[in-house]
Formats: structure tokens, C-alpha cells, sequence
């Protein structure tokens, strides 16, 4: 796929997902988010979300993860210059089973740079119960077919 096949239109649900793992959550969170809800269980339980819960750095990570592998061209992509409006609206737990979603909102030709465009997506990560649990607008710069 090229920026010429990233037309805005109707949100599209992504088949592939990723189970939240319990031992990833602690890992990633004591590394680059040490508060107590992230790494331990047993302190999380008394605390503000009822038991452990991801990083939002993580779930973002997650995201990318689909993302890439998902939706964004292996061709294509150059790259982005950033993602707008980001938000956690539901805590992520060990278990939880996420799917992307992805609604492209925009689609314009580079002004400076005529091989490529930029694509402006909202992406979503729900969970097994259709919670979304993660969203963002991200920014993508696509060549266009050669």
C-alpha cells in the first residue's frame, strides 16, 4: 500500500490481537514506570484501580505493535512527526485481550515534498469487552506509488 490507498473513510477492525501479559506489565513498568499499581499485585489490589494495571506507556507500545504490523505499509511508510491526543479512557489489565482500530481522518499530498503524503489516523485499542482502552491521532508520512 501506498498514501494514494489511505483514504479517509469508515473505522476498520484489525483481526489480529495481543494478549496483556502479567510478567510483561511488571517488567516494562519497573524499567520506565515504577509506581505501585504497575508492579505490585499485591499493593495494587488496595489501590485506586482495584488491582494491577499496564503502564499507559505500554498500552502504547502495544498499539504500536499492531499498528505497525497492521495498518501502516511496509512499502510505504516514512516515518511520522507525531501523535496528537493521546488518551488511556480504561485501565489495561494482565489478561486483557486488545484489537486495533483504525479510522483514517485525512489524507493530503506533502506541500515541499511531492513524492509523499501525510495520512492523520484515530487509533484505538479496545479490549475483549469492546472497552476502548486507548486512543490517539497519529501522523504518518506514506510515498506515493512510484
Amino acid at each position: 500500500m501506498y498514501f494514494e490507498d489511505y483514504q479517509p473513510g469508515a473505522p476498520v477492525e484489525h483481526p489480529a490481537t495481543i494478549t496483556v501479559d502479567q510478567t510483561a506489565v511488571i517488567e516494562f513498568a519497573e524499567e520506565f514506570d515504577p509506581q505501585y499499581f504497575h508492579v505490585d499485585p499485591e499493593a495494587a489490589a488496595d489501590g485506586p484501580f482495584q488491582g494491577l494495571i499496564a503502564s499507559g506507556w505500554h498500552t502504547a507500545g502495544l498499539m504500536m505493535r499492531l499498528y505497525a504490523d497492521q495498518f501502516l505499509s511496509k512499502e510505504a511508510s516514512l516515518g511520522g512527526p507525531g501523535v496528537d491526543e493521546l488518551r488511556w479512557p480504561a485501565p489495561v489489565r494482565p489478561g486483557d485481550v486488545l484489537r486495533l482500530r483504525t479510522e483514517v481522518l485525512e489524507a493530503r499530498p506533502s506541500r515541499s515534498k511531492p513524492d509523499r503524503g501525510l495520512i492523520r489516523t484515530r487509533t484505538e485499542l479496545l479490549n475483549q469487552h469492546d472497552t476502548i482502552v486507548f486512543s490517539c491521532e497519529v501522523l504518518n508520512f506514506l510515498a506515493v506509488r512510484p
